[in-house]
């Protein structure tokens, strides 16, 4: 919370910076929690900074792994290898793990079609956080709420730019294409490549775009190009998440587009109910193993296979450029009941998972969470407690 500001209210523009409509997220009363905005590279640096510096190890390419019933063994590109119980890839969209484990069951011919198939891109996104900026210039950066702004280009620029202030008198910014609209877009992206020289290249081209703060160059300009970065919004959703001793999570298991943030989010909720999964294998069998990464499997697919339809949706109202996205932008923005809109975030903020062999958070907020599975394990151990104390007593 230290490097955070709440978000509670959005605000959409066209590219004359006309009002298009205002959002929001449902009050912290309701859901318990302010929606926060933070630059991600202090989250990294805070996780980091709990991890000893030992149990991490840089620069380690997966080549390949081979697992049995004695283990999994994982081969880096440095001729070095590591031998573990549990293989979890947690190594991003173009998971290195997952591409392994994928080649070995297709090979196996126990491999879906659905899995064989290319992640669908629909749009690239270019983006960047300013280094400090002079409130007197710019006003926003003081307020204790984050002013965020969505600007959608017109029919002819499909494009979307977005800011949003955040702690430090900085400005998330992020600039997002829609492929497939205008054969100008569709040719800078196939030739440009992934550097920092083509990314200033890209910037130059689109610095003359208006915002609340000026242009887009006057951030730019505020903005290091090293670390400016460029990524394609992917999206798939795998259905094979594991085998044997192996595991994926995230993004390696489930790519969505991050317009709602519900990838981040759902690659943390990953983490936290297979750490629950794991915590219950005891004794540490290859069976146990097995049983563990399935249960993890089927508890967490329904959840992101809910999530995925909406981040496809989410998409369309911020970054769409065809005729039948910018009536429903419109529409949901202006038309559509405000208790409509929180009906599915109350469901989704519902859906809160926690550590089971941890305190348990207290409730807030009116919204009824949605009971996670108890932990086998504790379960299993307080019966055996009961037993013994029945014991002594009957003595």
């Amino acid at each position: 919370m230290a490097f955070s500001k709440p978000t509670r209210n959005v605000t959409m523009l066209t590219d004359k910076l006309d009002l298009i409509g205002k959002g929001g997220s449902a009050p912290a009363e309701i859901v318990g929690y302010d929606r926060i905005l933070f630059a991600r590279p202090e989250l990294n640096e805070m996780l980091l900074k709990k991890i000893p510096p030992e149990k991490i190890n840089m620069s380690k390419r997966v080549l390949s792994f081979q697992q049995n019933h004695e283990g999994v063994k994982v081969n880096f590109s440095d001729n070095s290898s590591i031998q573990g119980d549990i293989l979890v890839g947690a190594d991003g969209a173009h998971s290195a793990v997952r591409q392994h484990l994928y080649k070995t069951l297709e090979k196996d011919r126990l491999l879906p079609k659905s899995d064989t198939l290319e992640m669908t891109r629909g749009y690239i996104s270019l983006l960047g956080t300013t280094d400090a900026l002079d409130p007197v210039k710019y006003p926003g950066v003081l307020k204790e709420d984050s002013e965020g702004y969505y600007v959608v280009g017109d029919k002819y620029t499909p494009y979307t730019w977005t800011m949003f202030t955040v702690h430090g008198n900085r400005i998330c910014w992020n600039v997002v294409v829609q492929l497939g609209i205008t054969d100008i877009a569709d040719e800078q992206f196939r030739t440009s490549d992934w550097v920092p020289q083509q990314n200033q290249k890209y910037m130059d081209s689109i610095r003359h775009f208006v915002t609340p703060y000026g242009t887009l160059g006057d951030l730019f300009d505020a903005t290091p190009i090293e670390q400016v970065s460029k990524v394609y919004f992917e999206d798939q959703l795998f259905e094979t998440w594991n085998h044997e001793r192996t595991v994926l999570i995230g993004d390696a298991a489930h790519k969505l587009l991050p317009s709602s943030g519900s990838g981040a989010v759902n690659a943390m909720q990953d983490a936290v109910l297979l750490a629950n999964h794991i915590y219950d294998i005891k004794p540490t069998s290859f069976e146990n193993v097995k049983l563990a990464l399935n249960e993890y499997k089927k508890e967490r697919f329904e959840a992101v296979q809910d999530q995925y339809p909406q981040s496809h949706i989410s998409a369309k109202l911020i970054f769409g450029h065809t005729l039948w996205e910018r009536i429903l932008r419109f529409v949901v923005f202006n038309w559509l009941p405000k208790w409509l809109q929180y009906k599915q975030f109350l469901k989704d903020t519902a859906y809160r998972p926690q550590a089971n062999f941890l305190p348990q958070v207290p409730k807030r907020g009116s919204v009824v969470p949605i009971p996670q599975n108890p932990s086998k394990r504790i379960q299993k151990e307080d019966e055996e407690a009961k037993k013994v104390a029945n014991a002594a007593s009957a003595l």
